[in-house]
Formats: structure tokens, C-alpha cells, sequence
């Protein structure tokens, strides 16, 4: 079913997984369009942002953001369309990215919602490297990692849309920088097309081995996307004073136990300790939500100047977002996944 005017499909939780999502998890519904009343404005979504962290938002453990609610619509980033306004700054035809989640239409009073005119270039990129990925990679590295030139950057999750935006601003800040990813196809991109020195298949035999001869110097930065065998295999390579932005830990996102082995948690603080390590944990729009501007200025030059590459993945249909969703945790995205809901 395509997308029309008086019809609203949307996603809602269904059901909370246990481990990997599937196709019980969400349920595709349909509804009138919602009518915005004083001080609201109508969003048509367009484009709808695929991103790891909506895992966690369909878990009740404790998070840093409230659960999704069974019945409720799936959470995500949107660009969307002004149908109607009713609030100050949008007008019908101005092109927004708000929170609009699983669904062709949403209301809103504007809180967090960014306007970017009637025509702005390549709109779905605002949920991309012109977006909270960019950023995510900019404030994560530039601010947590410290970067100073002539250190090594290791980059997990090379190709993804955050990885893959960490390494090239570190090429422009003079680090050396190695990447880490899945398959000779996704490491020649991440070399090739994105300029990295280097990138590691951990999917290959002898990824730890391999890994430690691309970084002879140590690892001074070691910006976190994945965690579980592929952090093992950073660990004990790590400079003294490294600093390890942590973003996310997509390996551990569908898991419901602890994994087998020993228990690693005294080597990793014994670690910390001895090589005066920073690790810090962040949530972009809380913790660096305030830099949104210098970013956007910043990340606009470099794209428009060629010194920023980005890979989009453009998925068509609200339908296939589910299917999308679990083959993005399970690491077959190749670029930023985002769904086209309407043209």
C-alpha cells in the first residue's frame, strides 16, 4: 500500500523480543490521518531513519530513554513534509526533521524539530552525516577523542554511517586511521572510497593478529560501535592515556545473557588503571545537543567541499522497514539505511 492523503499506516511495538526482533515484534496498522489542534502542525513523513539504538527502545530494562509502550508507534528519526501549522517558524511546504516515527503522519508542536525550507539538497541526508550520525561521529571523536595529529584512530563499524563519518575527520585532523568491518567488499569502500589507511576484516581468519600489525604504534583513539570480540581484540593494544568514545555495542544489542567465557571485567579496569585510560559513554543530543550549529556549519563545509564521502542505503516502502530494521542489527547494512515512506 502506498502512501496517500487520508490514510495513516504506522508501526506499533507489538510485542517486546526476546533476542533478535522478528516479525511479531511490530504490527502494521492503519488510522485516519490525526487533525492538529492549536499549536500543532501536521507532518507527512518522507523519509524514515533506520538507526541500532531503536533496539533498545523496544526493551523495558532500563535505558537513558523510555521504553516504546506496547501499542505504541516505533520511535524514529523522520523528514517530513508541513501538510498544516498552527506553529510559529513552519509554514505548509517547509521540509522539517522531527521525531516522527513508524508512520506516514504525525503531529507536532515543534519542540526539537528543525526547519530546513521548502527545497532543501538531499533532504534525507538531515538523518545522515548532515544529521544525529554526524554528529554522533563529530562530538564523539572530536570532543571525547581528543584527537591531536600524528595519533591512531581504530574505528569499529567502519562503513556504518557513524564509523564511516569518524574515520574521514580524523583523515582531516591527521590521525592515521584504521578501520574495522565486515567483508572484503565493506573494507575496500572504507579504504578506497573513504580514505581510511587501513581496514580490518574481523569477520576473517586472524582478525586479532591482523589487527595489531595495522597499528604498530598502538591505538591512541578507539571510538566504540560494536563491543564483544572485536573490543577483546582491541584491548590489549591500547596506548597509555587512549580514549574510547563509546557510542554503541551493536553485537550485544539482541542478547539476553551474559556471554560464555571468562569473566573480563578486571582485566578491562586493571587496564584502565595502569594505562590511565579514558572510556566514556555518551548520548549525542543530551550530552552535545547544544554544538548542533558548529557542527552543522562545520559538517556542511566538509561535504560540500568533497572531504566528507557519504553511502546511503534507500530502502522503499514503509512495509520493508521491519525486514530493514533486523538486517541492520544483524550487520548487512552497507551505509546509512533510511526508508522512503512517500515521494
Amino acid at each position: 500500500m502506498a502512501q496517500t492523503d487520508t490514510v495513516n499506516r504506522r508501526y506499533v511495538l507489538a510485542q517486546r523480543p526476546k533476542g533478535a526482533p522478528d516479525e511479531n515484534t511490530l504490527r502494521l496498522e492503519t488510522a485516519e490521518v490525526p487533525s492538529p489542534g492549536p499549536g500543532q502542525m501536521l507532518l507527512r513523513n518522507e523519509y524514515l531513519s533506520l538507526d541500532p539504538y531503536m533496539r533498545g527502545r523496544m526493551s523495558d530494562a532500563p535505558s537513558y530513554a523510555a521504553p516504546v509502550e506496547i501499542g505504541e508507534v516505533m520511535v524514529g528519526g523522520t523528514v517530513a513534509e508541513v501538510v498544516t501549522s498552527d506553529v510559529d517558524g513552519f509554514e505548509t511546504g517547509d521540509r522539517v526533521v522531527a521525531f516522527g516515527g513508524w508512520q506516514d503522519y504525525a503531529l507536532s508542536d515543534g519542540t526539537g524539530v528543525i526547519n530546513m525550507g521548502k527545497s532543501p539538497e538531499h533532504p534525507s541526508w538531515a538523518l545522515g552525516v548532515l544529521g544525529m550520525p554526524g554528529l554522533t561521529a563529530w562530538a564523539g571523536l572530536t570532543r571525547i577523542g581528543q584527537p591531536k595529529a600524528g595519533e591512531t584512530l581504530v574505528v569499529a563499524g567502519a562503513s556504518g554511517p557513524v564509523g564511516a563519518t569518524v574515520g574521514q575527520i580524523g583523515k582531516i585532523l591527521g590521525l592515521r586511521v584504521v578501520g574495522i568491518a565486515g567483508g572484503d567488499e565493506k573494507c575496500r569502500h572504507v579504504t578506497e572510497t573513504l580514505g581510511f589507511d587501513a581496514c580490518i576484516d574481523y569477520k576473517a581468519e586472524g582478525f586479532p593478529g591482523a589487527l595489531e600489525a595495522a597499528v604498530p604504534d598502538g591505538i591512541d583513539i578507539y571510538f566504540e560501535n560494536v563491543g564483544g570480540a572485536v573490543f577483546d581484540a582491541v584491548l590489549p593494544l591500547l596506548n597509555a592515556s587512549a580514549r574510547i568514545p563509546v557510542c554503541g555495542l551493536i553485537s550485544q544489542y539482541n542478547a539476553t545473557s551474559l556471554p560464555d567465557g571468562p569473566d573480563r571485567m578486571s582485566l578491562l579496569m586493571g587496564t584502565i588503571l595502569r594505562k590511565r585510560m579514558t572510556m566514556r559513554g555518551f548520548i549525542v543530543f543530551d550530552d552535545f545537543g547544544h554544538l548542533y550549529p558548529e557542527f552543522a556549519k562545520q559538517m556542511g563545509d566538509w561535504v560540500a567541499q568533497g572531504k566528507i564521502r557519504y553511502r546511503e542505503e534507500m530502502i522503499e516502502g514503509l512495509e520493508q522497514a521491519p525486514a530493514a530494521f533486523v538486517g541492520l542489527l544483524n550487520g548487512e547494512a552497507f551505509g546509512k539505511r533510511v526508508v522512503r515512506l512517500g515521494q
